[in-house]
């Protein structure tokens, strides 16, 4: 064999171990973002038509853009109006629905953004951001949202609230930082808040 046929063979040799090489990094990473984002990576991946290493892309650059985020606690107070803010649109729901989850999409605009997050006004960032850190609770306030512009049904619109729900307390119902005194315990299915004494009620109400 001459000398030139080895070279090339060792050439070859090199480009598909370097080929390989990178697509195991590029599968480890997908894996890791999958791992991370769960749900959040499906969603991704459907948008880029299965494309794994467009939403990887995707995916990994919204971790280095908010990744390092620091979200910003609330105070007792506003924690409790929220509570009651939500709870008021769980109730009107009923009667309805479309200005429920008109509101519940606002809420939580302003409540995520009350935590350090984009505002609101740029749903997309606000969103990319809320998934670095909440990736199991943001498919619900893009469903929210998504029936406030659209033409969904009552029973989507209930669907899309009892999800958006993961999110708000997610958001809501941290332990301020700057309080020992009051313990994190999220609201009950009325969405009435605890009180220091692990009993729940609505602002403004003696129960």
């Amino acid at each position: 064999m001459s000398m030139f046929a080895i070279v090339v063979i060792a050439v070859v040799v090199v480009i598909a171990a370097a080929v390989l090489f990178i697509g195991l990094g590029r599968r480890g990473d997908n894996r890791g973002l999958k791992r991370r984002f769960g749900p959040e990576y499906d969603h991704a991946l459907a948008g880029h038509n299965g494309d794994t290493e467009a939403a990887g892309q995707e995916l990994g650059e919204r971790v280095r853009r908010y990744g390092s985020l620091k979200e910003r606690p609330l105070s007792p107070e506003d924690r409790e109006q929220y509570v009651a803010q939500w709870a008021r649109i769980q109730e009107q729901f009923v009667d309805s629905p479309h200005k429920a989850v008109t509101e519940a999409d606002a809420l939580l605009a302003r409540l995520a953004q009350d935590r350090g997050f984009p505002s609101g006004e740029q749903f997309d960032e606000q969103l990319a951001a809320l998934s670095v850190h909440h990736a199991g609770q943001v498919h619900g306030y893009r469903g929210v949202h998504a029936a406030v512009r659209g033409q969904s049904g009552t029973e989507e619109m209930r669907e899309a609230m009892v999800e958006a729900r993961g999110l708000f307390a997610a958001l809501a119902t941290e332990e301020p930082a700057d309080s020992d005194r009051h313990r994190s315990q999220p609201p009950d299915d009325h969405g009435r808040a605890p009180t220091a004494h692990g009993r729940h009620h609505t602002k403004g109400s003696g129960t």
